[in-house]
């Protein structure tokens, strides 16, 4: 075995990432998978010296702890970092996935939950998260994109958002405008982001999804629901069953792919059955009736 691993490489390699222009994001989900992976090296005393058969193993851990999509996305982690190594003969195959027809009913966010949140953010005098969901339900953003919501583009009633690369325009409805332009003008924000902490920076993930947890439990809302990307989940199954449209859908979410958009409008299983149960094709009259020949 080779000793491969160390914490100079690793930030070398988020340089790199950095350098190609991938998102903090990616790079921050990518740097928390490697450290993953150097803990586990850590506890087996292997002073993070590396052989195809350790990684294996690791794989083999990971599908006892994690989802199949996350043990995937941790394994391109680990995958992209070998090749920068020069030690693509490390890398190994990703779990294959069947692809999931039905949304899983027990994370599906419905409308009357997410008014529920608001409704509560309200009764509980938290003026910028009631905002902020609605910002993100109503426009279909993401939660890394906020910070593109800014006063000057109140005015503009749009936003010109960039993200992995790409630059899209986020439309902002009129409601949407007139509220936030009041919070504004309240909060004496006369520049710049309108969704900041308290110190002026940008709300990242951890700061939305702490408060959207406390405001689940006080809304009755089960604890699986509550992550910010299911407000824009929410967002694009009602844009979908009232336009019927995929390819502006993603358009409008900033996807280039149309698989990824299909992804989010996906309905859940009881939806399907009434669905199939409005097809009226069980004769019930014929119920106990036997024919024979």
């Amino acid at each position: 075995m080779r000793k491969l691993l160390d914490m100079d490489q690793m930030e070398a390699y988020c340089q790199w990432l950095y350098e190609n222009e991938k998102s903090n994001t990616t790079i921050q989900k990518y740097r928390h998978h490697l450290l993953m992976f150097f803990a586990y090296l850590e506890n087996r005393k292997l002073e993070k010296k590396i052989r195809k058969s350790v990684v294996l193993e690791w794989k083999e851990w990971l599908k006892g702890r994690m989802a199949p999509t996350s043990v995937n996305n941790a394994l391109a982690a680990l995958n992209s970092f070998f090749r920068f190594c020069g030690r693509k003969e490390l890398a190994v195959r990703y779990l294959r996935v069947q692809k999931q027809v039905f949304c899983p009913e027990e994370r599906e966010l419905d409308r009357s939950e997410y008014e529920r949140l608001v409704k509560t953010a309200v009764h509980l005098k938290k003026e910028r998260l009631s905002l902020l969901l609605q910002t993100i339900c109503a426009t279909g953003i993401r939660i890394s994109e906020l910070k593109f919501i800014t006063v000057e583009s109140l005015e503009q009633k749009c936003a010109e958002v960039e993200c992995k690369g790409r630059i899209r325009t986020v439309w902002f409805p009129r409601e949407l405008c007139q509220i936030l332009k009041d919070y504004v003008r309240r909060k004496q924000i006369v520049s710049g982001m309108v969704f900041v902490t308290r110190t002026g920076k940008a709300l990242d993930r951890s700061n939305v999804w702490r408060e959207m947890k406390q405001l689940g439990q006080l809304a009755g809302v089960q604890e699986q629901k509550i992550f910010p990307h299911n407000l824009r989940h929410l967002f694009a199954r009602v844009y979908y069953n009232q336009e019927k449209d995929l390819s502006r859908l993603a358009d409008i979410l900033g996807h280039c792919n149309v698989n990824t958009t299909k992804i989010y409008t996906r309905e859940s299983g009881k939806a399907h059955v009434r669905q199939i149960e409005q097809m009226n094709l069980v004769m019930s009259e014929y119920n106990g009736i036997y024919l024979t020949l």
